[in-house]
């Protein structure tokens, strides 16, 4: 029998979770400016406004809403997760809120600046070889300290509730209905868990808007090769672009709410990151980078088509947690990526509103 002491635990630990949601305000939808004709719009969702910065707080938060109310955390849990940086990130910080130990298994490539952030928030990094070793070592820590593995890439897309309940598709909706195409064409993403395009492609079927969703998928990983043979064994050797790309399909990404993918280049979506930063006066994160290279492709088909309408696409974190690596020209040409190409091709399209292939 759950014990009235644990219980009233679990119900202080939800409504400080809640409450925290309760003081944070939705995040911004910008149109990027561009260049060209004004048929179809750009719009970015700026997750990096929340609490700790980036997309992942939606994720974390709900990660713990649901491991409180499935009775998984106790006073003394120690909450263990696998990730690449930014979930670490958040869930360090509700960790932090509800008064638990945390323990973040991550890449060693991972950026120092999240490193920093995950130690601030009172977490302690635990570093791993390789992308694909985090899940066991994971599971092993949260064994040998009677721990809660939190398990981001099984749970992320059943902790959200898709069909409501201020989930970021139900945002995006209600903020664009002001606008000249509030029913967008498309929404881009790119997937880490899945969660996101899962909650935003099953949100699309439940209302039943004509709205495609286009996950963009960087090199390296697994996600678009697995949806393209519609199959669950795709492997890759892991992304460069953190936070997004996995070496296997995990569980939470759904491929059947997904109507396109598309591979974009590292050098892509680093040049494209800092080409967004140059128009907005701030840095973005490479991911970013990634959607907006996709989104771009996007618009370019639908003036091909002579469509007008709206596309939207996700900020999902800050470029300041990326100083030395993918806005280090050193680290990027230590890792052979040549951005070249893509400047030029988004020069172009700076000086003609075409966007030339590369």
């Amino acid at each position: 029998m759950l014990s009235s002491e644990r219980r009233a635990w679990i119900d202080e630990a939800v409504r400080r979770v809640e409450a925290d949601a309760n003081r944070s305000a939705d995040t911004h939808l910008h149109v990027l400016p561009l260049p060209g004709p004004s048929d179809v719009t750009l719009y970015l969702k700026d997750e990096s406004v929340h609490p700790t910065g980036s997309l992942k707080h939606r994720l974390a938060r709900s990660l713990f809403l649901y491991a409180l109310c499935n009775g998984w955390l106790h006073a003394g849990s120690t909450v263990v997760e696998a990730s690449s940086g930014s979930t670490a990130v958040s869930e360090a910080y509700f960790a932090r809120l509800i008064g638990l130990p945390f323990v973040a298994v991550m890449p060693r490539t991972t950026s120092p600046e999240k490193v920093a952030l995950i130690e601030w928030y009172g977490g302690r990094c635990h570093f791993v070889d390789a992308a694909g070793q985090v899940y066991d070592e994971a599971r092993r820590l949260a064994a040998d300290c009677d721990g809660h593995y939190m398990d981001q890439f099984t749970y992320a897309e059943r902790a959200t509730d898709w069909r409501g309940n201020n989930n970021i598709a139900e945002s995006i909706f209600d903020q664009m209905r002001r606008e000249p195409h509030p029913i967008p064409a498309w929404i881009v993403v790119s997937a880490g868990t899945g969660g996101t395009s899962a909650t935003i492609g099953r949100y699309l079927h439940y209302l039943r808007h004509p709205t495609r969703l286009l996950v963009a998928d960087p090199e390296g990983s697994a996600f678009l090769d697995g949806w393209a043979s519609d199959t669950s064994d795709a492997t890759g050797p892991g992304s460069r672009i953190e936070g997004i790309g996995r070496p296997r399909i995990e569980p939470s990404f759904v491929g059947g709410v997904v109507d396109d993918m598309l591979r974009v280049p590292d050098a892509a979506s680093i040049a494209t990151m800092r080409w967004v930063t140059d128009r907005l006066g701030r840095p973005v994160g490479g991911s970013t980078g990634t959607n907006v290279w996709a989104a771009l492709q996007v618009m370019a088909r639908m003036r091909a088509d002579n469509a007008s309408g709206s596309v939207v696409t996700l900020l999902c974190d800050a470029g300041d947690r990326y100083s030395t690596t993918y806005y280090s020209d050193a680290w990027v040409g230590a890792q052979g990526i040549d951005l070249d190409p893509y400047r030029r091709a988004l020069a172009a399209y700076d000086e003609s509103g075409v966007l030339p292939a590369v």
